[in-house]
C-alpha cells in the first residue's frame, strides 16, 4: 500500500537518511576519516576568521574576502555535520520535514555563497592587478560590505522559494534520502505529485549563481592574464601571478568537484550507490577542509598572523 502524505501532515512526515550504502557495517571506520576532516574544517577555518578579525595588518580587501569564505565553510561544515555523524555513529537516520526542508534551505545556501565569494574574490585579483592604482580607491570598506550584503540577498532570494516549494509536495513512495542530509534532487525524487516546478526552481537557482559566477571568474582571469603579460619584467608577472595561486586553488578545489559530481550522476549510473554518496560528501568537505590550509601555506601575511596568535596563546597559558 503506497504511502500518501501531504501538507496536512506535514509535522509528521519524516525522511530517513542513509550513510553510505553496502558498507553498513563498516560505517563507524569509516566515520573516523569524516570526523577528522570535520574537525580540520572547522578548527582551520576558525583560525583564519580570528588571525583576520585580530590582526590590524589583515584588515584588507583581500582578507575581509578570505574571512568570508571562511565563515561560509563554516556554515556549510555545520548544515552537515549532525546528521552526517549522527547517522554513522549512532544510526539517528530520522529527520522530520521541517528541519529537513531547513537543511536544504542552508547546505543549497552556503554551497551558492561560497560561489558568490569567490567571484568577489576575483574581482579584488582583478582590480589589484589591472587597476592597483584605484583598488583603495574602488574596494573601501563600505563596497566589500555591500558585496558581502549582495551575496547573501542573492542566495536567499534563489533558495527561498526552491524550498518554499518543496512544502507542496505529497509523497507517497519510500522515504528513504540517498544521502546523510537533505539534498533537494534527492528529495523532490521521493514525490508522488508533478516536481517539475520544483526542478526548474532548482535549475533556476544553479545557473543563477554558480552558473553565472564560473564564466565571469573564467572571464576575469582571461582579463588578468592579458594584463600581467604586458607587465614588461618577468619579477613583476611572476609576483602578480603569485598573488592568484590561492584564488585559482580555491576556485579549482570547489569547482572540479562539482562538475564531476555532475557529470557521475548523469552519465555514471551504473556505478554502486556508495561512489554517489562518497562523491557528494567529499564535494562538501574537500573545499571548507582545504581552503584554510592553502591560505595558510600560500599567503605569508596569514603564516605569521597565525604563528602570532599562537604565540601569545601559548605565552598566556
Amino acid at each position: 500500500m503506497m504511502l500518501v502524505l501531504n501538507n496536512t501532515s506535514a509535522q509528521s512526515l519524516a525522511f530517513f537518511l542513509t550513510g553510505i550504502p553496502g558498507l553498513r557495517s563498516a560505517q563507524v571506520w569509516i566515520s573516523i576519516p569524516f570526523c577528522l576532516l570535520y574537525a580540520i574544517a572547522l578548527s582551520g577555518n576558525s583560525m583564519i576568521l580570528l588571525v583576520v578579525l585580530r590582526e590590524n595588518s589583515l584588515h584588507e580587501p583581500m582578507y575581509y574576502f578570505l574571512a568570508m569564505l571562511s565563515v561560509t565553510d563554516l556554515s556549510l561544515s555545520l548544515c552537515t555535520l549532525s546528521t552526517t555523524l549522527g547517522v554513522f555513529w549512532f544510526g539517528a537516520r530520522k529527520i522530520n520535514l521541517n528541519a529537513c526542508i531547513a537543511q536544504m534551505f542552508f547546505l543549497h545556501g552556503f554551497t551558492f555563497m561560497e560561489s558568490g565569494v569567490l567571484l568577489a574574490m576575483a574581482f579584488d585579483r582583478f582590480v589589484a592587478i589591472c587597476n592597483p592604482l584605484r583598488y583603495t580607491t574602488i574596494l573601501t570598506n563600505a563596497r566589500i560590505a555591500q558585496i558581502g550584503v549582495i551575496v547573501l540577498i542573492r542566495n536567499v532570494s534563489v533558495m527561498f522559494p526552491v524550498v518554499l516549494f518543496v512544502k507542496r509536495l505529497s509523497f507517497c513512495k519510500s522515504l528513504v534520502l540517498s544521502h546523510s542530509y537533505c539534498y533537494h534532487v534527492d528529495v523532490i525524487q521521493l514525490s508522488c505529485t508533478d516536481n517539475r516546478l520544483n526542478s526548474i526552481f532548482g535549475l533556476f537557482a544553479l545557473f543563477s549563481t554558480t552558473g553565472f559566477d564560473c564564466p565571469c571568474i573564467l572571464v576575469s582571469y582571461i582579463l588578468i592574464i592579458r594584463s600581467v603579460l604586458n607587465i614588461a619584467s618577468s619579477e613583476e608577472r611572476q609576483k602578480a601571478f603569485n598573488t592568484c595561486i590561492s584564488h585559482i586553488s580555491a576556485v579549482a578545489i570547489f569547482y572540479i568537484p562539482l562538475i564531476s559530481l555532475s557529470l557521475v550522476h548523469r552519465y555514471g549510473r551504473s556505478a554502486p550507490p556508495f561512489v554517489h554518496i562518497i562523491m557528494a560528501n567529499v564535494f562538501l568537505l574537500i573545499p571548507p577542509v582545504l581552503n584554510p590550509i592553502i591560505y595558510s601555506v600560500k599567503t605569508k601575511q596569514i603564516q605569521k598572523a597565525i604563528v602570532k596568535v599562537l604565540i601569545q596563546k601559548k605565552c598566556q597559558i
